[in-house]
């Protein structure tokens, strides 16, 4: 009966069927599931626990430990359930999908392409697990194989909204493998065109649409969407959007509508009201849009980021409360790692590895990156002795610095008390002239970072009067269209790291020099 309830997205009444039935390994896995879905990962890891005790030997209920440990932010021990899993049934494919996704997540490229193909050849030839072989092979250094694979996806699963994606991105970043005037979303407007009725394929090509900055054709085409649908809220929140973007008459009223269904239970949909309030000077609606966001979503970091720019513009004293722009940016130079003579002998063997992995001729769809490229993928992991020299001295210089800074409860940085972190996503940024970061948050952390490995010569003169090249904080995003000088100006030196909390607002001044600026990012989460 909760498997039928389940089925039919009755997941309450499922769970509480089964709480009031007999603890049995079969009950517990399904309650364990049960609890996936709400994302309730404690509750699915003891849940999962009491059925392993019952069934020890249950694939089901150790794939799904995984999934719940991987749920907490404990990767490793979710890839040790997953190998247990597979040691139980190497023929079940679906922990070796998981396994393959979860170590492109820690950085191991070849091992998780392994793990890919070899679900592949047990029979799990899907979509998804295709997408997921184009993108390790993107991580891997091999854009060609990537590309010709999502160009097959396509061909084979013309209805796949993924695979367009995918294929889009590497078509706007590795520029010179297309083919001769080839529109980077040529195959996705194909698509679109020829499925009026598949609405996630027409919100995503919408979407890539604002991405590349095509937002007329994105505005007409939704117009199109929405007299087949004038009664949906996301394209009246989608149109709002674009016509914002334009300087176009009409958005307000539109957000207003969109506000009605989504308010309450969007904090993407209430950002993007707050964007539009500060673009047309209502200042308080831009501070409630990011109040209910948090309502919503505590740790929400862009309504962090709006509500602390709302406190500026009202002259509020909470702004440095939540920015502390003294205390809360770290600017520290680290520790030489063992095995180098001196930093700057770790910085040129950084900077030579980095190198190989910047490939692309453009920047990425929908990023901060303006005139320069990204790595794909998880820079941490790889099999690269320079790669690891580097994650183990910038995380222990993060964990050094938290260790000296107060705890306050009702913070929303300074509330974690753990001390020890892990590192959730990392990646190198390599700026060409006149490249910069637009204004940004991150929205995947809770701290967040730049690392310079090398600099222009122009950037790094000692003693120089101009901003150029440096980076700086609390000036929020051009789009906002506030006329609001950054609080903050840190000038880089190869070697330094900058930690800040991840919704403090920071972007990077243009240079003028032929050598690039080559830094690495990441983001922190508080190690569970």
């Amino acid at each position: 009966m909760a498997a039928w309830l389940r089925r039919r997205g009755r997941l309450e009444d499922a769970l509480q069927l089964l709480r009031s039935a007999p603890a049995t390994a079969r009950v517990e896995r399904q309650r364990g599931g049960l609890h996936l879905e709400y994302e309730e990962w404690a509750a699915a890891r003891a849940a999962f626990e009491k059925s392993l005790v019952l069934d020890p030997r249950s694939v089901e209920a150790w794939h799904g430990m995984a999934n719940a440990l991987q749920g907490t932010g404990a990767l490793e021990d979710a890839d040790a359930a997953l190998q247990r899993a597979i040691e139980l049934d190497p023929a079940y494919a679906p922990a070796w999908v998981n396994r393959g996704a979860l170590l492109r997540l820690l950085g191991r490229i070849e091992p998780a392409l392994a793990c890919f193909q070899r679900a592949v050849a047990l029979g799990h030839d899907t979509p998804e697990t295709a997408n997921a072989v184009h993108g390790v092979l993107q991580d891997l250094g091999r854009p060609a194989d990537a590309l010709s694979g999502a160009r097959a996806l396509i061909e084979r699963h013309p209805d796949f909204v993924p695979g367009h994606e995918s294929l889009a991105h590497l078509l706007w970043e590795y520029g010179a493998m297309r083919s001769r005037g080839e529109d980077p979303l040529g195959a996705f407007r194909a698509a679109a065109l020829a499925r009026p009725g598949h609405r996630p394929m027409q919100l995503a090509f919408v979407r890539a649409l604002v991405q590349t900055q095509r937002v007329d054709e994105a505005l007409a085409w939704l117009h199109s969407l929405r007299r087949r649908a004038p009664e949906d809220p996301v394209l009246d929140w989608l149109t709002a959007d674009a016509m914002d973007r334009l300087g176009h008459d009409g958005a307000s009223a539109l957000f207003a509508a969109a506000h009605r269904h989504l308010g309450n239970r969007s904090t993407e949909f209430l950002n993007a009201h707050a964007r539009h309030a500060f673009r047309t000077g209502r200042m308080e609606l831009a501070r409630d849009c990011a109040q209910r966001a948090l309502r919503l979503d505590p740790a929400n970091q862009e309504a962090w980021g709006h509500l602390g720019i709302a406190w500026r513009l009202a002259g509020d004293a909470r702004e440095h409360w939540l920015f502390d722009y003294a205390r809360l940016i770290a600017d520290l130079e680290i520790e030489t790692p063992p095995g180098y003579a001196d930093l700057a002998a770790f910085l040129s063997a950084l900077r030579v590895t980095l190198d190989t992995l910047h490939l692309t001729a453009g920047q990425p769809m929908g990023q901060s990156v303006r005139n320069g490229s990204q790595t794909p993928g998880r820079l941490f992991g790889r099999d690269d002795a320079v790669l690891r020299a580097a994650e183990s001295s910038l995380r222990a210089s993060a964990e050094d610095w938290l260790a000296g800074l107060p705890h306050d409860p009702r913070h929303p940085f300074l509330r974690i008390q753990q001390r020890r972190v892990r590192i959730v996503g990392a990646w190198s940024v390599r700026l060409n002239a006149s490249g910069r970061h637009a204004n940004h948050i991150h929205n995947e952390g809770w701290m967040s970072s730049a690392f310079y490995v090398a600099l222009p010569p122009s950037v790094c003169a000692p003693a120089r009067p101009s901003t150029a090249g440096c980076l700086q904080f609390g000036q929020p995003m051009d789009e906002l269209a506030l006329d609001l000088p950054p609080r903050r100006i840190v000038h880089p030196k190869p070697g330094r790291l900058a930690l800040f909390p991840s919704y403090m607002w920071h972007g990077t001044v243009p240079f003028d020099d032929s050598a690039p600026r080559l830094t690495i990012a990441f983001d922190i989460q508080p190690a569970s």
